[in-house]
């Protein structure tokens, strides 16, 4: 910035030798670089061979208007130049030829004589733009810097807070932590083979993606609301309890939307965790809980977590149930188009059912790992 207010910006000029053009020269030396050129042709030759671009073109009004009019169509015509201003001076002979440098494009008609302190006012104003601009073009990549730093601060602040909104559901996670890290990795499975589908193309952008696999652990954070007695009951719950379980879908998302009353507007990345603590158990005949909401009311990211608890259910042992081999859960599963879950979503975990597998061998429970748990 310093540097560059030192430096003097170039004018050039162009125009018949002669005495108004010598008290325009005199005027600006010391102030500008100023450098005089004689023809339409050399100016133009200058203009594409310069690295650095005059601040203003000043052209004597005496210039013939076939030449004048040329000259300022090729400016104006070419990216590099189209914003440098040019300025006539002189003495118009009548207000239709000052009129006439407006239409073909000069900036301004400097009317001479003129005093040399006006003179030197006028040039000044109109270079302080072109020099706002290229202190604008000068600090372009620190602002672009300091914007990227920004955008990584945030995201470090998105990923620390569902770290630790995962961590807290992990104290009262009534399974186990590799039930989350396989749901998380079904729910990306899913995306990536519903990326093609219309209905989900859009939706499904990269960052979207993104945040759908980091908010999936936080679908039973509303567990940690639950009471012992219910959540580590080592059986089957009843009609009472399970009424009492089902809440946690609501404990669920009045903790996400408390948090992000705290985050402000930086909250707007928990609104998937949000969404799915509150509607994973929706299905798409809408016979689920807490809404009873049916087909594409239930939000896509609920949805896609709907399939990947179910599945992740079926396929893991509890004290009450052993687990069902892949090939029944994928059955039951496909048996749940368009009653349990979305249809296209069906579609879509059909054609990753054998990643699914595999990520259930991935992150497998170890001895000892089961829950005595109820179900959820």
């Amino acid at each position: 910035m310093e540097r560059f207010q030192t430096e003097q910006p170039t004018i050039l000029l162009l125009g018949p030798a002669g005495s108004r053009m010598q008290w325009v020269k005199a005027q600006l030396r010391g102030h500008y670089k100023v450098r005089q050129l004689c023809g339409l042709e050399p100016l133009m030759q200058c203009l594409a061979a310069s690295g650095d671009l005059p601040g203003l073109i000043l052209l004597d009004s005496k210039l013939p208007l076939p030449e004048r009019a040329e000259l300022l169509r090729r400016i104006h015509s070419k990216p590099e130049t189209w914003s440098i201003p040019v300025l006539l001076f002189g003495m118009p002979e009548t207000p239709a030829e000052e009129l006439l440098g407006f239409e073909q494009g000069a900036a301004d008609f400097i009317v001479l004589p003129l005093h040399p302190d006006i003179f030197r006012a006028k040039i000044r104003a109109r270079l302080a733009p072109a020099a706002r601009n290229k202190v604008t073009r000068l600090h372009q990549p620190q602002r672009e810097a300091i914007v990227a730093r920004r955008a990584a601060d945030l995201g470090t602040v998105q990923d620390v807070t569902l770290r630790a909104m995962t961590g807290l559901a992990k104290t009262r996670d009534i399974e186990t932590g590799n039930h989350i890290c396989r749901t998380q990795h079904y729910v990306r499975a899913l995306c990536g083979a519903l990326q093609a589908n219309a209905r989900f193309t859009q939706f499904l952008s990269a960052k979207n993606v993104d945040l759908l696999f980091k908010s999936a652990p936080l679908h039973d954070i509303g567990k940690v609301g639950i009471p012992d007695r219910i959540l580590l009951k080592p059986g089957r719950l009843d009609a009472d309890e399970m009424a009492i379980m089902q809440t946690h879908t609501t404990l669920g998302r009045d903790a996400i939307e408390y948090a992000e009353s705290l985050l402000d507007e930086g909250g707007g990345f928990l609104t998937f965790a949000r969404e799915i603590a509150y509607s994973h158990h929706e299905k798409w005949d809408g016979s689920g809980y807490p809404q009873g909401l049916a087909g594409d009311a239930i939000p896509v990211a609920a949805r896609l977590m709907a399939v990947a608890d179910v599945y992740d259910a079926l396929t893991s042992r509890r004290v009450y149930k052993p687990d069902l081999p892949h090939a029944v859960a994928v059955d039951i599963i496909l048996q749940g188009k368009g009653l349990h879950f979305d249809p296209d979503i069906v579609e879509a975990f059909q054609s990753v059912a054998d990643e699914f597998q595999a990520i259930a061998c991935s992150y497998a429970d170890r001895t000892g790992d089961i829950s005595l748990s109820a179900v959820g």
